[in-house]
Formats: C-alpha cells, structure tokens, sequence
C-alpha cells in the first residue's frame, strides 16, 4: 500500500512538473509594476465618524479606452496611442485614482469617507479618467480627470482637473514617479474643489 502511495505521489509530480512546461500563465512579466501612493492620508490612529448615510461616497471613475488597461499610454502625434515597454500598472489606473482621491479627502479632517457606491444618503465624487500616462510632444506625464460632485437633493457640478509634469524621459523610472505627482496634484485639487 505504502508503495502505490509513494508511486502515485512520484507520478503526479512528473506530471505537474511537464504540464508547467507546457502551460503559460500570462505573458513576461513587466520590468516594473506602478502603483500610486498618497501623499497626504491620514495619521495612524485618525479617526472619522459619523451616519453611513451622511457620508461622503468617492466611486470609481469611468475611464478613457486608453486608460482602461494595466498599461501606461503614450500620446503621440496625430492622436495615436502607444504603450510604454515594460511597465504596467498593479491595478486599474481608475480603481487606483479612486483610492488615492479617497485619502487625500481623508487626510483632511474627520468627515466619514467611504468608497464605493454604498446606500449613502451624502454627496457623491466621482468623474472620468481622461489621461493618466505620458504625453510624447511635450515629453510629460499628464493625469486629466473630469470630476462630477452629487448632492444628495440632485444638484450635479462638474470640472475638469489636470496637472502635468514635464521633462520627464519615457521611461518606467522616470513616468511611474512623475505619473504619481500628478495624480497626488489633481486628487489634492479635487479635495480643494470640495471644501
């Protein structure tokens, strides 16, 4: 008995061991994988409270078709789009956006943020990503946000926040730091825009 079992365990060994030969998870793996980080959030141990339904909800934005992938583009000349080698993003660059915003806004204070579309009665920040990657002519990392505030008795505001970074080589070093200086200057603007 023992014998058939160490067989058994010896036979499924092989055979995983030529299966991981033949089978590919993905492509290579990118060089480096970006991430944005706040950097204004809340101290350790800050804390916020009030009624879930008064709370200020931060969703996820909708996002341009060029920005809605794990890839950083490149704006060409003539309106077309690339995409930067060996970099990716670690998340959706929107679902990302709606984190860092999400931060800053509590980074400001003890108002209750939660993110998400949760059965809130309170205002509603939420918007489009229009760019968030590397803009070749001016040789820029640019984030381009339209932001949307709801209020709960139906009044709707929007505008448009955008901030560059320029001189920045088209590289992953170079763009995913600059990409989140960006991100961190329309996200602090968006918190400005709130009050």
């Amino acid at each position: 008995m023992r014998k058939t079992l160490l067989m058994s365990a010896a036979a499924l060994s092989l055979a995983g061991l030529s299966l991981g030969g033949c089978v590919s998870i993905g492509g290579k793996a990118p060089a480096s994988l970006l991430s944005l980080t706040p950097e204004a959030a809340p101290a350790t141990g800050a804390t916020a409270s009030g009624q879930l339904a008064d709370a200020l909800s931060v969703l996820e934005p909708g996002a341009d078709a060029s920005v809605a992938v794990l890839r950083v583009p490149v704006r060409m000349a003539g309106g077309n789009v690339a995409y930067l080698k060996k970099i990716a993003w670690v998340e959706r660059p929107a679902r990302q956006f709606q984190h860092l915003l999400a931060e800053t806004l509590r980074s400001r204070g003890s108002r209750l943020v939660v993110e998400g579309d949760t059965a809130t009665k309170g205002m509603k920040v939420g918007g489009r990503l229009l760019a968030m990657g590397y803009d070749e002519a001016s040789a820029s990392a640019v984030v381009r946000f339209d932001a949307m505030k709801a209020w709960p008795d139906g009044r709707v505001e929007t505008r448009r926040f955008e901030h560059s970074v320029p001189g920045v080589k088209a590289e992953g070093e170079d763009v995913g730091p600059a990409l989140n200086q960006a991100a961190n200057a329309v996200a602090k603007d968006v918190a400005d825009w709130l009050g």
